[in-house]
């Protein structure tokens, strides 16, 4: 054998699906010419779906009930590492990625990179997107950036690949959507080697999935918000705190300066003062006891 022949790797492609039985067998057949194995993760479809997967030579995983992307997400990661998998890819099972695009995500994984997004504003896909759909996610790649990685063009692609040690080393929590956005907070948390390559996403097929924009939106919020207060909870919670002690100082201040004044007894400037100052003082202790609790785990 020839010692300087290039390294094999285990690759595994895990597809989360759910009423996708028009096109979950090309996908598969499309993807096992690149991979080791398709796992196939059904969230609780009503169409033929594991059926038409399993005739196809995938791993159905399915669930009993719709459980959502982030769930489906967890279960394929869970899985991937179960297989030993060198390098796991995800993409979707609508038909709108192309899975003959496979072999350029995984490619910076074989150079050492831990995490390739397929990004499609990259290259020459940018015009492609649609509108409504483009600002959408680039306000969540935006807010992706604040917590995350600076340079990501887009946070919301499902066709991604991931190394064995991204595998062993991102927990995900989250049922959603936000998962996209959590897998990126939990790697830079890490500190994993991430990059992007360009991918094409079509656009013209007809019942494809789609997610209420506003929901998603509030749940990556909400997502970046939990993540950097774990990760920074004097900032997030004791900057505010100070801030609203100090508002209530002000508060006190003229409720005595009236007093010494007029004699009048201000009781809502008062009341108003130490609620603020309650606040204040909870916002000030949170920070403590996070520390407490994470130190705990």
């Amino acid at each position: 054998m020839n010692s300087e022949s290039k390294p094999s790797y285990k690759i595994l492609v895990c597809v989360p699906a759910f009423n996708e039985a028009k096109t979950i067998v090309e996908i598969i057949n499309s993807s096992k010419k690149y991979a080791d194995g398709v796992i196939v993760y059904d969230d609780g479809s009503t169409d033929d779906t594991s059926d038409l997967a399993k005739g196809a030579g995938a791993t159905v995983i399915r669930s009993s009930k719709n459980s959502g992307y982030g769930t489906a997400i967890r279960a394929l990661f869970q899985a991937a590492k179960e297989q030993y998998a060198d390098i796991m890819v995800t993409l979707d099972s609508d038909g709108q990625h192309n899975p003959d695009q496979i072999p350029d995500v995984i490619e910076p994984i074989k150079q050492g990179y831990d995490i390739v997004l397929g990004s499609r504003y990259l290259g020459n896909n940018q015009g492609k997107v649609p509108k409504i759909r483009s600002f959408g996610i680039k306000t969540i790649t935006k807010l992706a950036q604040s917590a995350s990685y600076k340079g990501i063009t887009d946070s919301q692609s499902g066709f991604r690949a991931y190394s064995k040690n991204a595998l062993s080393k991102i927990n995900l929590f989250e049922d959603g959507m936000a998962v996209s956005t959590e897998i990126l907070l939990r790697a830079s948390e890490k500190r994993l080697l991430t990059t992007e390559v360009p991918i094409t996403v079509r656009y013209d097929l007809k019942d494809t999935s789609t997610h209420n924009p506003i929901t998603h939106g509030i749940g990556v919020l909400y997502t970046v918000f939990q993540f950097i207060s774990l990760r920074h909870p004097l900032a997030f919670y004791g900057l505010p705190g100070i801030v609203l002690l100090i508002v209530a100082a002000l508060f006190m201040r003229n409720a005595l300066n009236l007093f010494s004044n007029t004699g009048y007894v201000s009781t809502n400037m008062i009341l108003i003062a130490v609620g603020i100052a309650v606040v204040g003082v909870v916002l000030l202790a949170t920070p403590a006891i996070l520390y407490t609790i994470i130190a705990l785990l």
